[in-house]
């Protein structure tokens, strides 16, 4: 169930549902998904939907990575990115093979821990990882380009704006977690912020402070 025919099939939906950047849809096809969640499920790894990971986290459905690397992307690939949310590091294993450097911050030890044997299994080593409060980012690296945020901000941290460099821009789903979330794109700009409004979308909530 990990073969390249399930691969394969992925990317193709993938493809039907609007991904067209050619270089995420190589990255999909050929990045071990199965190794990023349990090997229980493993056999639905290329299923296009999210999975529990543990500590009440889930990694994101195949669709919503391809979809928010590509509107990262598509100004031009950045030197570097921001990943708030490192989760179980699949999103910084699709970023880190089309991006110079990823910096990923990651509230949850255990996760944290886990994310890192896989980006090294696979021989990852353009990935850069904390364990730290997600909301506050990493402000010793800033500013950065691009930032991604992988969990549910109410409103998004003015820490994480202040880390955004000018024409730079930051992929963020917002809203509540029982309620709406809609998936956002802020741009930087000289004068303050643009914001644009995509999908709706459901994660888990972006949450404060460290857990070991």
């Amino acid at each position: 169930m990990t073969s390249q025919r399930t691969r394969d099939r992925l990317v193709e939906r993938l493809r039907a549902k609007g991904i067209t950047d050619e270089r995420v849809l190589e990255v999909m096809r050929t990045t071990p998904r199965h190794l990023f969640i349990d090997e229980a499920l493993a056999h639905r790894a290329y299923e296009d939907s999210s999975l529990p990971i543990g500590q009440g986290q889930t990694i994101s459905q195949p669709y919503i990575v391809a979809k928010m690397t590509e509107v990262l992307l598509q100004p031009g690939i950045p030197d570097v990115v921001l990943e708030v949310g490192t989760g179980s590091g699949y999103q910084s294993a699709v970023l880190s093979r089309l991006v110079p450097k990823v910096y990923s911050v990651e509230r949850i030890s255990g996760l944290l821990d886990r994310a890192r044997r896989c980006h090294q299994a696979i021989g990852l080593r353009n990935i850069y990882t904390r364990h730290t409060g997600g909301v506050w980012g990493w402000p010793d690296h800033a500013p950065y380009p691009a930032i991604i945020v992988t969990a549910a901000p109410e409103h998004v941290p003015e820490s994480l704006l202040e880390q955004l460099a000018l024409g730079g821009r930051m992929v963020v789903p917002v809203g509540t977690f029982a309620g709406d979330q809609m998936l956002k794109v802020i741009t930087r700009t000289a004068t303050g912020f643009d914001e644009q409004t995509l999908d709706a979308v459901h994660f888990v909530p972006l949450l404060d402070g460290s857990i070991r």
